[in-house]
């Protein structure tokens, strides 16, 4: 081999070195910045809400885009305003009662189990606990100041979600310019998709929190349990995670329910499966008919692993996430690098049937 042969190998297996350590450090760098890109998705989120309620006012009333925008919000603003005025301080008063109620709950449970097998499990936990209270007592000052990160991350999503659905268009071709010439019509389709599944899931999803929530209310008022309104607020707001949420949020429930005697707590256990059984089998397929089916196995192992690499905004935001990723594969490898573009329409959001944008299609299609 000769010199110049040599020095061109040697050339060559720098820049292959160097390309390693910048993808490596580009990856540790992702990876620093985990929050800055759950912030985003969270801006993402709101600004995909903002355009379902004002892609109807765009359409129908001819209202400019900016205009619209400000138009969905202060629409939101008031709905939220409503439901407070309306229902706010009943729910207030109730959510007050149920944190009063727990400790009462718990110790007249205690006394039910007390001697039995069950009993004393429950009394070495708690024991098992108890030495470790001091640990979490010490750690308040910590929680009241992750408390207010996220809050202020909250007003940062929810500016930059109102600066993102103004001009959508403008920071998608942005994305869309970073990548070469030949691949920027499907990069397109593929956030356009990725945008309308995200859409479609979160008004799917909204729609069943509200049936979810007012149907547990009402169960558990029918049987007596106590705080039946704010149990079902907890029920419809947890079932924005799916699977993991509705289990987290019965436990109030049935501990109020126990307290009561065996019977509230079976009518109680009955109403909370039953309400998780229709929302798995009719509500769920009725409102998700349209979105990409994700399988149940898929949603709980994704929770599971956002939550263990992200925390609890990772479990927040595992299925809305799993839902672009789903659209994603679909489209990328399904449909592209395996061929198989039948598969891959799977990914493509059903709004074929109608024309309607945003809330109005969304509920135009659940009659269909």
């Amino acid at each position: 081999m000769s010199k110049h042969d040599s020095e061109g190998v040697t050339a060559g297996f720098i820049q292959r070195v160097l390309f390693i350590l910048l993808i490596v450090a580009l990856s540790a760098l992702a990876l620093k910045l985990v929050s800055i890109w759950l912030l985003i998705f969270g801006a993402i989120i709101v600004a995909v809400i903002l355009r379902a309620v004002s892609e109807p006012l765009i359409r129908y009333l001819k209202v400019p885009e900016p205009v619209s925008i400000l138009l969905a919000l202060v629409i939101l603003i008031a709905g939220l305003t409503g439901a407070f005025y309306f229902f706010g301080w009943q729910i207030s008063r109730q959510i007050e009662d149920l944190w009063q109620q727990m400790p009462a709950a718990w110790d007249r449970l205690e006394v039910q189990i007390n001697g039995t097998p069950t009993g004393t499990f429950v009394h070495e936990q708690i024991d098992s606990l108890g030495q470790k209270a001091g640990q979490l007592i010490s750690m308040a000052p910590k929680i009241a100041g992750e408390v207010f990160a996220t809050l202020a991350n909250l007003v940062v999503a929810i500016v930059g979600g109102i600066f993102l659905a103004m001009r959508p268009g403008s920071y998608r071709d942005g994305i869309v310019m970073l990548f070469p010439k030949s691949q920027r019509a499907l990069t397109k389709e593929c956030l356009n998709d990725s945008g309308k599944s995200l859409q479609m899931w979160l008004l799917a999803q909204a729609f069943s929190m509200v049936l979810v929530g007012s149907l547990t209310a009402i169960g558990l008022s029918i049987v007596g349990v106590e705080s039946a309104l704010a149990l079902g607020l907890i029920s419809g707001l947890a079932q924005f995670v799916p699977i993991v949420g509705p289990i987290v949020s019965a436990g109030p429930g049935l501990l109020l329910a126990g307290s009561e005697g065996l019977p509230t707590f079976l009518w109680a256990l009955a109403i909370y499966v039953g309400v998780s059984q229709l929302e798995s089998n009719v509500i769920t397929p009725m409102v998700q008919k349209h979105v990409a089916s994700i399988p149940t196995v898929v949603t709980l192992f994704a929770v599971i692993a956002f939550g263990t690499l992200l925390g609890p905004m990772g479990i927040l935001f595992a299925t809305p996430l799993t839902v672009v990723i789903y659209t994603l594969v679909l489209k990328l490898y399904v449909g592209k690098v395996l061929d198989d573009p039948i598969s891959a329409a799977r990914a493509e959001p059903d709004t074929k049937e109608t024309k309607t944008p945003g809330i109005f299609g969304f509920l135009k299609g659940l009659r269909r």
